[in-house]
């Protein structure tokens, strides 16, 4: 290693495994001296448990590395302000914020109960945000930080069966264009990964049966076309660590309110929404003059990505 993140201090939520846990162990091969945060529950979000964080703690010291552990929930502003003061408190300062934490509770829209839409929502879009305000207060006192968000596929493309992650995951990467704008001037840059890798939330019977489902009845997802979706199997949480740790360097200190899918050996950069095609008129659009022009040349060549059954 070349250490590049050397007398560094990262916080990293939800590190107890999975993709934290691989950006924990990248890390702190860097010289960083890393926050292990995880509430220790299960993959839906139930219970809690100190081992999580213990034992990634454990790994990083056994190969000669720092970290310490925390056990808040992201879920409230007083869990996020305790995670951002065990870094400060234990190494005086603060460098870097990597946003990891989530959960699942995936449900067709109309079977989605409240509690599923508020603890999914809690946990990621409002996690991202109470750990990332008081890492911003310290950042930009400090002037300097890096703040990496997680964003999704589903949250950028939409996937059936997951209306309150896809609609937190989409939050994060608005959230993180806007706090890029909010903390550039002060040398803090802030960016989105939207990974793609086998984990304990992505390889479950739930979720594959699910993916088995939208192929029989041709539902596509935007990004990667019918055939395209990526094997999970094939995909290691390790393959997408290297470029956090990149964007949490002194490296990419002009990348900024950027949104980067990471898959494999895949990187690509992400864009928001744009538009495509435009059709013009000298005056209001009548409902007549759209039913004739806009299939021949708005919507010439797209596709109901759900068609009826």
């Amino acid at each position: 290693m070349a250490d590049w993140l050397k007398d560094k201090v990262a916080v990293v939520t939800g590190a107890g495994g999975g993709l934290g846990r691989t950006i924990v162990l990248a890390m702190a091969a860097e010289g960083a001296k890393v926050v292990v945060n995880d509430l220790g529950g299960s993959s839906t979000g139930e219970g809690a448990s100190k081992r999580a964080a213990d034992v990634v703690v454990d790994e990083v010291k056994s190969a000669g590395g720092e970290a310490v552990a925390n056990y808040d929930s992201v879920t409230s502003m007083a869990g996020g302000e305790n995670i951002i003061q065990t870094a400060v408190d234990t190494y005086g300062k603060l460098d870097i914020l990597v946003t990891c934490a989530g959960i699942l509770r995936d449900r067709m829209v109309f079977n989605m109960s409240e509690d599923e839409w508020d603890s999914v929502i809690a946990t990621h879009l409002k996690g991202t945000f109470a750990c990332a305000k008081p890492a911003a207060i310290v950042m930009r006192q400090q002037r300097s930080g890096r703040i990496i968000t997680f964003t999704s596929t589903s949250g950028l493309y939409g996937n059936a069966g997951q209306a309150n992650y896809s609609a937190a995951k989409s939050g994060i990467a608005g959230f993180t264009k806007v706090v890029a704008l909010d903390l550039g001037r002060y040398g803090v840059t802030v960016n989105s990964v939207a990974p793609m890798a086998g984990t304990r939330m992505t390889l479950t019977e739930e979720v594959k049966a699910a993916t088995k489902l939208r192929q029989e009845r041709g539902v596509t997802r935007d990004g990667f076309g019918a055939d395209a979706m990526p094997d999970l199997t094939e995909l290691k949480p390790d393959d997408v660590a290297p470029v956090v740790v990149y964007l949490a360097s002194d490296a990419a200190s002009d990348i900024n309110g950027q949104v980067i899918y990471s898959a494999g050996g895949v990187l690509s950069l992400v864009q928001p929404p744009r538009p495509i095609r435009t059709i013009h008129s000298t005056k209001r659009w009548t409902v007549e003059e759209l039913i004739e022009t806009v299939p021949g040349t708005l919507m010439a060549g797209v596709t109901n990505p759900a068609p009826p059954q």
